[in-house]
């Protein structure tokens, strides 16, 4: 298979070739962007996602050195990462970054990644900051990790919806 990503449903694809979507345990997910990315952390059994920190540093070296030690602490059975696209669906710049960034995930650290569909999440995670009245430096500290929740939540209803219609 010379394609990394295999399509799983209209939102989620892999960056592996299988991935056994029955496994239970904690799963990390990351909203990457240039400048900094967003972690969320949440367990399959409960199938709730929470806003876990946010890597604020441009070189690769430093974030991933920094996404190691989470990997460690945590031990995920899997990770996901938001997969940015076009309303339309097209891809741009930082749709192939992220799955580059996701490409690296899996080969670096040896586990299964999954692409999520990240549409609307940046705009959510700010909308349901200001609803919990958090603004100015303090929102911004926490949207990207508040975006990655809500990716990773994404997932785990996605997930859900299939394992109830199997």
């Amino acid at each position: 298979m010379t394609d990394q990503s295999v399509q799983l449903s209209g939102q989620i694809s892999t960056v592996n070739q299988t991935i056994d979507f029955s496994i239970e345990g904690t799963v990390l997910a990351f909203d990457f962007g240039k400048k900094r990315i967003g972690i969320a952390v949440g367990d399959t059994v409960v199938g709730l996602a929470h806003p876990l920190t946010t890597i604020a540093t441009e070189k690769n070296d430093h974030r991933f050195s920094q996404i190691s030690a989470l990997i460690e602490n945590w031990n995920p059975v899997f990770l996901v990462v938001g997969l940015p696209c076009h309303m339309d669906g097209a891809e741009h710049e930082m749709t192939r970054l992220s799955q580059r960034f996701a490409r690296r995930l899996a080969g670096r650290f040896n586990i299964n990644v999954l692409l999520v569909d990240e549409r609307y999440t940046s705009k959510s995670a700010g909308a349901a900051l200001r609803q919990a009245g958090v603004s100015g430096r303090r929102q911004k500290q926490l949207l990207d990790q508040v975006a990655a929740q809500h990716i990773l939540q994404s997932f785990f209803d996605e997930r859900h919806v299939q394992h109830s219609t199997a």
